[in-house]
């Protein structure tokens, strides 16, 4: 399954590709920069900062800064990682910033998209990559 992550609430794309992952499918996510979170610009900066100066460059928690790593942790959060079939699962699971030239009959999820959601607050991943110190 490819899917195109463009105006795409990122929890619900997460949701979806964990799924897949579990029954057995390969996901890759394209756009993962155009991936949108909903909420407050000014909550939803601070949560992020908050989370990435936490703890100790040693031991963690490791919050990545890049778009692509962003989406994979969410989706990460979604299957049960520490055992087997979420080991499997977690790689089958494939985030890129644009578009591989490898991949084509992209997707898109209708439940996802943004224009569902009743307010107009939301903040794409690639701001908040920005903002978090990402090339």
């Amino acid at each position: 399954m490819n899917i195109d992550a463009t105006n795409l609430i990122m929890g619900r794309i997460a949701t979806v590709a964990a799924k897949k992952a579990l029954l057995g499918e390969t996901v890759n996510i394209v756009n993962c920069d155009k991936a949108v979170i909903t909420g407050n610009k000014k909550t939803t900066l601070a949560e992020f900062k908050r989370k990435r100066e936490m703890g100790i460059p040693a031991k963690g928690p490791f919050i990545h800064r890049s778009s692509d790593k962003i989406m994979k942790r969410a989706i990460r959060g979604m299957i049960p990682y520490k055992q087997e079939k979420g080991v499997k699962a977690f790689k089958r699971v494939r985030c890129y910033v644009g578009v591989p030239e490898e991949i084509k009959n992209l997707e898109t999820i209708k439940e996802a998209d943004v224009s569902k959601v009743p307010n107009l607050k939301y903040l794409s991943l690639g701001k908040i990559s920005k903002f978090m110190g990402s090339k």
